[in-house]
């Protein structure tokens, strides 16, 4: 009878720890610069602020971790990429790359940086959604070329998902947009959330297998 008891007991403890760990948020790092970091926005108006706020409103427990940091290159995000990335973490999007193609760098060096980002985080077997970037027209047509094909090209070889533009439908939109004509005003990051709302939940559902 005692040990029948006792046997009911562990039961007890086992499914309420079980119950605990399924509580948890899961852990989504975003890895970016200015354009997810929330740069000249308010409170809740950042691009980690809007999307927690987009997957708790579809029921998803997953708590969005704002590794943004102004100004960052690829090989800015690589320098940071353990303290950004803790062990916690169980997902990542990496946003990066744009200021490389603004400071005019040879793609090879954005192209070179995410890949050891990518290989990094696919020897810690985290998944990732890769938010892709394309060239100013200004850069002309063979630094595109190269540019924005980095991002589809690093996907495949890592089996890493891809969001082929961050700033799709709000790139030169000026009503979507900040006095500098680059970043996203608090409407703008509200379609980059839309828009590519559904990549992450794809992201979610992959960490949660």
């Amino acid at each position: 009878m005692m040990k029948n008891w006792a046997l009911a007991v562990l039961f007890a403890v086992a499914a309420v720890s079980a119950g605990a760990a399924r509580a948890d948020p899961l852990r989504l790092v975003v890895l970016g610069d200015s354009l997810s970091a929330g740069y000249g926005l308010g409170p809740g108006e950042g691009f980690t602020d809007q999307l927690q706020k987009a997957l708790t409103a579809r029921g998803l427990d997953v708590a969005v971790v704002n590794a943004g940091v102004s100004g960052d290159t690829a090989g800015g995000g690589l320098a940071r990429l353990d303290w950004s990335v803790g062990p916690d973490a169980q997902a990542v999007l990496v946003e990066l790359g744009a200021n490389d193609m603004l400071r005019g760098l040879d793609p090879s060096v954005p192209q070179q940086a995410l890949d050891a980002i990518l290989t990094r985080l696919g020897e810690r077997k985290l998944p990732v959604l890769l938010a892709g970037m394309r060239a100013a027209p200004n850069l002309g047509p063979d630094y595109a070329k190269r540019f924005d094909g980095l991002y589809p090209d690093l996907a495949a070889k890592h089996g890493a998902m891809l969001y082929p533009f961050f700033l799709d439908g709000v790139a030169a939109e000026q009503t979507l947009l900040q006095a500098d004509g680059m970043h996203p005003n608090a409407a703008g990051v509200a379609v980059i959330v839309e828009k590519i709302l559904p990549a992450v939940e794809d992201l979610v559902a992959q960490a949660r297998r």
